[in-house]
């Protein structure tokens, strides 16, 4: 199998996993292939393909389906590894100063649209 170096391998991270999404949907692996469809943030990280999602059952999925990932990866003659990144949403600042002021001034506090 060949080992693509790390600059090309970034450079075509889309394409890589473009083509996963498809041997995914071959191989009919429905539920995987139609959470990975879509996933957009994706990259590779020296020899492990890192996908992150928000969705607490996408990475489930993902977990559960790691193994057929990385034969996706291995049809394309890329050795590597498969982490699956849980993020966290973090609210945003409008919403902390919100909850603060709820917090603040209870059942006071009201938002007007």
């Amino acid at each position: 199998m060949i080992k693509p170096p790390a600059a090309s391998a970034s450079s075509d991270v889309r394409e890589i996993w473009g083509k996963v999404v498809l041997f995914l949907k071959e191989h009919k692996h429905v539920a995987l292939h139609v959470a990975c469809g879509d996933i957009t943030d994706v990259k590779i990280e020296g020899s492990s393909l890192v996908i992150s999602t928000t969705d607490t059952t996408v990475a489930a999925l993902l977990n559960d389906g790691k193994r057929d990932i990385e034969r996706a990866l291995s049809w394309q003659g890329l050795e590597m590894n498969v982490e699956i990144n849980k993020k966290e949403i973090l609210p945003s600042k409008v919403e902390l100063d919100r909850q603060k002021l709820e917090k603040m001034f209870g059942e006071k506090f009201k938002v007007i649209d």
